[in-house]
């Protein structure tokens, strides 16, 4: 047998050896698959929500003239502070002081057809005295004199409105406060009850915010509050919902609301700051979760997946509440404290080693879940 041979002969047999050997050795164990969990607390920490808004005063007037015209004059532009009285705009007033001396031309005949009547009427009752005329005529007389006064009386109070309405070409503020906005130019024509500029009284000041209409049957009137300005961050001053509109905004279907700030907090905050509120449910609302974490099980029902504390991925059955925006209440079923995952539950299978990370793709240390009402220590 040649030297080739033998060496092919040697080569079959260290190639079955090896395969032999590797037969015999256990299979190598699986990698754990980093997961994204969910580590939100339960309770009342769970039930914290944050939303923006905005700094404006508890009563803010449009302010607009009592009769139409062309404006001829601003004296304020918005952010000016104002006094209660002062002058804040001019309308061209030609028209009306024609008015007014139409309605003064107007009285001043009817004046003096009272004053005529008045003597006629003196005159015939003369006269009816002496019988030199029928009572009839005196009575016509005493009528036309009735009537004069009438007259008289109408021209005075027509004269007393153009007067007014004269006057109504100043827009003058009801009140100290600062001009919030301005909706009108110099020169453009105004009408009556076209708003001008928007006051914002000296007083009260709140936060505008608006309320997911998912979760408006958590916010009651009175309820705490607690407002952080984006100027002044890590401060948070007290407040509470002073008024939630009965209705959702039709195209944002979210509720207007009002969050009153503390007397003591009116020199901390100004007209337009943007802030920050946070509110909170009752102290035994239940745990929420992402959309993304709940699956179906196997019988249809909705099921949780959460990180055991061996670190392996288990499902866990759950009794669900109404479904939110993002998040949705775990009534039961949820151990407390349980690191849940978020996303990609449907490619696990029970038992399957993980490792918990955040979305900032740092590792979680998994807790020891608690049995169902038990409580933390």
């Amino acid at each position: 047998m040649n030297a080739p041979r033998l060496l092919f002969r040697a080569a079959l047999l260290a190639a079955a050896l090896f395969t032999s050997a590797c037969g015999r050795d256990e299979a190598a164990p699986e990698a754990a698959r980093p997961v994204l969990v969910d580590a939100a607390p339960a309770g009342a920490a769970a039930a914290a929500l944050a939303l923006p808004g905005e700094i404006r005063a508890r009563e803010e007037s449009p302010l607009s003239f009592r009769v139409g015209g062309q404006l001829i004059r601003r004296h304020v532009d918005a952010g000016a502070e104002v006094r209660r009285g002062q002058v804040l705009a001019e309308l061209d007033s030609g028209d009306l002081r024609l008015q007014v001396q139409s309605a003064q031309a107007q009285y001043s005949a009817a004046e003096a057809e009272l004053v005529r009547a008045r003597a006629e009427q003196a005159r015939y009752a003369e006269l009816a005295r002496e019988r030199l005329v029928s009572a009839s005529a005196l009575e016509a007389q005493t009528t036309a004199l009735r009537a004069a006064e009438g007259q008289a009386r109408a021209a005075r109070a027509q004269l007393d409105v153009a007067r007014n309405q004269s006057d109504y070409a100043e827009l003058r503020a009801p009140e100290d406060g600062v001009i919030a906005s301005r909706e009108a130019e110099a020169g453009q024509v105004v009408g009556a009850g076209q708003t001008v500029y928007v006051l914002a009284a000296d007083g009260a000041r709140e936060v505008a915010i608006a309320l997911p209409e998912t979760r408006i049957h958590a916010f009651s009137l009175g309820q705490p509050a607690e407002v952080e300005l984006w100027s002044a961050p890590g401060r948070r001053l007290p407040g509470r919902i002073r008024e939630i509109a009965p209705a959702a905004d039709p195209q944002a279907r979210t509720y207007a609301a009002r969050v009153a700030l503390d007397d003591a907090a009116l020199d901390e905050v100004a007209l337009g700051q943007s802030a920050r509120v946070y509110l909170r449910q009752a102290a035994d609302a239940p745990r929420s979760v992402p959309l993304s974490a709940v699956q179906r099980g196997e019988d249809g029902a909705p099921v949780v997946w959460i990180v055991a504390a061996d670190g392996t991925a288990q499902p866990r059955p759950v009794e669900l509440g109404a479904y939110g925006e993002e998040r949705v209440p775990v009534r039961s079923g949820l151990p407390e404290d349980a690191l849940v995952i978020a996303a990609g539950a449907h490619l696990l299978r029970p038992g399957q080693r993980v490792t918990p990370v955040d979305r900032n793709n740092r590792p979680i240390q998994p807790n020891v879940p608690k049995p169902d009402g038990a409580k933390a220590d």
